[in-house]
């Protein structure tokens, strides 16, 4: 507890689902939160980024299926903002529509604790855009009216459907999936002429989107034949009638995969956003993470006699950047590497090289260790110094290639390798549902923390997409259902994915 210090309170906005829709400053905030009080509607992607040191407290709510009711909830901000801690209220959509983030800030001011509010992108304006339905269209309607679909059990409606009807603009309906026979009803009985287009629109925004459009009169019953579940947005009005035409969301590549991306957290960015930018829903949550080693003193001692090396080698992108850093805190001169032949493994390695000014002199073609030692010892003379700044769980076989072929080896270990596991989404219930097509591995260590991570899951149902040879025979060892991509790259692997896609839907 924090001493005689009043925290604050911000109510987040998590948008929709897609966390990609999440704001920038929504995420700001929650990577800066000590407490975060999140419901059953922020999506997945949004609870990845939620920081691993950060205490987070459940109160997910759904209609008739409450975990902890509002006013606990108003006490659990108060007491914690009370502790002087920054809290983060994450709420699906936006706070102050149908979030009762006005109840939330009540308790808040009468008790003197400062606030913030961070709109997020609503769901009766994105779900709809997600399935090609404009809430607004000059052909059609001057107005769009957003209604919640939720009431109390054993009461009626207090809606007035007849003005609803009157308004000529389009209707959204949000929490009103179990009551939507009484929705329709209320607007026939309103006036409202029974063959006027009207959708139901299931999970919008994510990888399990589903749409029906009919008419009022006909959406209860077809919905039903679906089986369209909550969460779900009603939309009423001559819009629906556009929705194959302007639908796009479904055209893209990989609309409809949900991915997990197991890379390290400062490495899996640049991934998650290829899938994404092809239409997958992705989920970062890394199974390692990487520390730099405390003790630079062997690193030290190596860059006081750097003279005598031919050859340095560079085995991950991680290993560049957490190395370099390390040249920065012993106040080595870069110029001391001048002499010094440079050896990378893959696209990524090279490409944070080249970020220093430094373009390897050696890269294999196929992006592997042993592949590396290889072509190094086909390179080097024998009897050649080589430098080995990598992972304390590097590849042994690499090494053991370059003694063979009589180069001289100095390993050192320059960030450890650390398992890390997460208790926001049950990955194992995930897979065993099949609501995760397929995880992407870009290392052995990565599907290694994976297996540590998810110890109940059977491995059989993970299909698995690994960068190499070497991550592919570390799945399979596992059992999972495993491809590999032609080449060690972000774009090979992007294609793979795709690939893999394309074929569950011939399947």
């Amino acid at each position: 507890m924090k001493d005689q210090k009043i925290g604050k309170v911000w109510l987040v906005g998590a948008g929709p689902g897609d966390i990609g829709l999440f704001t920038r400053k929504g995420m700001e905030v929650l990577e800066q939160a000590e407490v975060v009080v999140y419901d059953s509607l922020v999506g997945q992607g949004v609870l990845s980024q939620i920081p691993e040191h950060t205490r987070k407290i459940y109160v997910g709510k759904r209609a008739s299926n409450h975990t902890m009711p509002q006013e606990q909830i108003n006490e659990v901000l108060l007491e914690e903002a009370k502790k002087g801690y920054r809290v983060v209220r994450l709420k699906g959509g936006d706070p102050f529509l149908f979030g009762r983030g006005g109840e939330e800030l009540e308790l808040l001011e009468e008790n003197g604790i400062p606030f913030e509010i961070v709109p997020g992108v609503t769901s009766p304006l994105a779900v709809p855009a997600y399935n090609g339905i404009p809430v607004t269209h000059r052909d059609y309607c001057s107005s769009v009216h957003i209604i919640t679909g939720h009431k109390r059990a054993g009461k009626e409606y207090d809606i007035n459907f007849q003005a609803l009807v009157e308004a000529k603009g389009t209707l959204v309906f949000l929490m009103g999936v179990t009551a939507l026979p009484d929705i329709c009803k209320g607007l026939l009985d309103g006036g409202m002429d029974p063959s006027m287009p009207a959708a139901i629109l299931q999970q919008g925004t994510t990888s399990r989107q589903r749409r029906v459009v009919a008419t009022v009169s006909t959406l209860p019953e077809e919905a039903k034949k679906q089986g369209i579940q909550a969460p779900a947005v009603i939309v009423v009005g001559q819009v629906c009638s556009l929705a194959d035409r302007f639908a796009w969301y479904e055209e893209l590549p990989l609309a409809g995969c949900k991915v997990l991306v197991t890379r390290p957290r400062d490495l899996s960015s640049v991934m998650a956003s290829r899938l994404r930018r092809q239409g997958a829903e992705v989920l970062e949550l890394p199974a390692i993470a990487t520390k730099p080693v405390e003790d630079l003193s062997k690193i030290k001692e190596i860059c006081g006699r750097l003279e005598e090396f031919q050859w340095i080698v560079f085995t991950s992108p991680t290993g560049v950047k957490v190395f370099f850093h390390q040249l920065q805190e012993l106040e080595v001169d870069i110029r001391r590497l001048g002499k010094l032949s440079v050896a990378a493994l893959g696209e990524g390695t090279s490409k944070e090289l080249k970020k220093r000014g430094i373009f390897p002199d050696l890269m294999p073609e196929m992006f592997e260790g042993e592949a590396l030692g290889h072509a190094l010892a086909e390179e080097a003379s024998p009897g050649e110094r080589i430098f080995l700044p990598r992972a304390s769980m590097g590849n042994p076989k690499l090494v053991e290639i370059l003694e063979e072929a009589k180069l001289v080896v100095e390993e050192v270990a320059t960030y450890d390798t650390i398992y890390e596991t997460q208790d926001l989404i049950d990955l194992a219930e995930e897979f065993e549902n099949g609501t995760i097509d397929c995880a992407v591995f870009t290392s052995s260590s990565s599907v290694h923390g994976f297996s540590k991570a998810v110890k109940d899951l059977d491995f059989s149902k993970v299909r698995a997409a690994c960068i190499g040879r070497q991550t592919q025979a570390k799945a399979d060892e596992l059992g999972m259902k495993t491809y590999v991509a032609e080449k060690a790259s972000i774009d090979s692997v992007v294609e793979l994915v795709r690939h893999m896609a394309e074929e569950e839907r011939r399947n």
